[in-house]
């Protein structure tokens, strides 16, 4: 069996120790580019994340606002959801280097966002504020301060507001109430277990069982595993097929695994990661172009979430070689195929390049890269 998670977490904190001598430098080109003619190359994860990393800075953040623009060429628009997954994306570079001047980015982006969305963190879409939970909770789990925790708990709060008993239950995805899907309910289910594991309340963990088991009854599909997007009064949409929701319902059936020990939860996550490694999210085994806009960021929530099953789910060796083999073939992909240089801007498609991206598309790279740093971290590739 694949290292438990108490192991991971002491080695991971071992490997923190020591100095990041790298830490927040100017983007470097670490790799050959696409059409170099090498055919063997040493990938120097570390100062790719934090090339990854300076790029996400230098490209994308509005200084003046504590936000993170829309995309590299200048437009300055604001989206919650977005900037909730770069505030992940903070914390992932923090967790790897434990560099202030990170943990100041991430106090500026918290305050940003609070501001650009009218002063509030309440948002009208719940999967939004569901995005803006999660983030925070890692970001208390990182820094264990306390202004994070008390951002996640007041959105929770709201969040709750969404469930009613209209098509079986489930949660809206916003507050126009006229449909539910995976983006506002699996997610839920991750916050509701996590906010277990924080406060051991009893009625959090009796909401992530009660949306695990909407999801589950509602939407994915019993023989392959795959998630299905949502329904209203039409029915169920299937034909919408998104790395994004195979990576949150496998989430919150690791996160319900490692609360209960249950190992249906653990089955489910499993059954729908080998269904994420087929034809309908990849092409030659690498994760399918879902374009520009909200779907860049879809395929980065997937590999989020196929790392949290590596390093979390007690899989056997064979499962666990093929995630971690996935992993590693799309971000080998990415950096010498799907990477501009010297700016270091990935594509939306990780087999070719482009000189200009959207923030979204820049955080799925991103998610990526410090995926591949953290198991080079735990030395799961080499």
């Amino acid at each position: 069996m694949i290292m438990r998670r108490t192991f991971l977490l002491f080695s991971i904190a071992a490997a923190l120790t020591t100095s990041f001598s790298a830490c927040l430098k100017e983007p470097v080109d670490d790799g050959p580019g696409p059409g170099a003619g090498k055919t063997t190359y040493t990938y120097n994860w570390p100062a790719i994340a934090d090339s990854s990393y300076s790029s996400l800075i230098s490209g994308f953040y509005n200084q003046g606002g504590k936000y993170f623009n829309e995309n590299n060429t200048g437009k300055q628009d604001f989206h919650y959801w977005r900037n909730a997954h770069a505030l992940d994306v903070l914390t992932d570079a923090y967790l790897r280097t434990g560099a202030a001047a990170v943990k100041t980015r991430m106090d500026d982006l918290l305050e940003g966002m609070k501001a650009k969305n009218g002063n509030t963190y309440i948002n009208h879409y719940y999967d939004d504020m569901e995005w803006m939970v999660l983030a925070c909770l890692r970001a208390y789990e990182a820094t264990s301060d306390d202004k994070y925790k008390a951002t996640a708990e007041l959105i929770w709060s709201d969040i709750k507001g969404g469930w009613d008993d209209t098509w079986g239950g489930g949660i809206y995805w916003n507050k126009d109430r006229r449909n539910k899907n995976t983006p506002a309910n699996a997610p839920a289910a991750i916050i509701a277990a996590r906010m277990y594991q924080l406060n051991r309340n009893a009625e959090d963990l009796e909401w992530a069982k009660k949306i695990y088991q909407w999801q589950k009854n509602y939407l994915v599909d019993p023989v392959s595993g795959l998630v299905w997007d949502g329904l209203d009064d039409t029915g169920t949409n299937k034909d919408w097929k998104f790395t994004y929701n195979q990576g949150v319902f496998i989430g919150a059936g690791v996160e319900l695994y490692k609360i209960t020990g249950q190992q249906v939860y653990l089955s489910d996550a499993v059954k729908a990661a080998n269904n994420s490694l087929g034809g309908d999210f990849t092409s030659g085994n690498i994760f399918k172009d879902e374009g520009g806009g909200d779907g860049g960021l879809f395929k980065g929530i997937l590999v989020r979430y196929l790392m949290l099953l590596i390093t979390d789910g007690n899989l056997s060796s064979t499962d666990a070689a093929k995630y971690i083999n996935s992993l590693e073939l799309n971000a080998q992909t990415m950096w010498l195929q799907g990477t501009s240089r010297p700016q270091i801007i990935f594509s939306s498609s990780w087999t070719k390049v482009g000189t200009s991206t959207d923030l979204s598309i820049q955080l799925s790279g991103a998610m990526l890269i410090e995926a591949a740093a953290k198991l080079k971290r735990l030395e799961l590739i080499d």
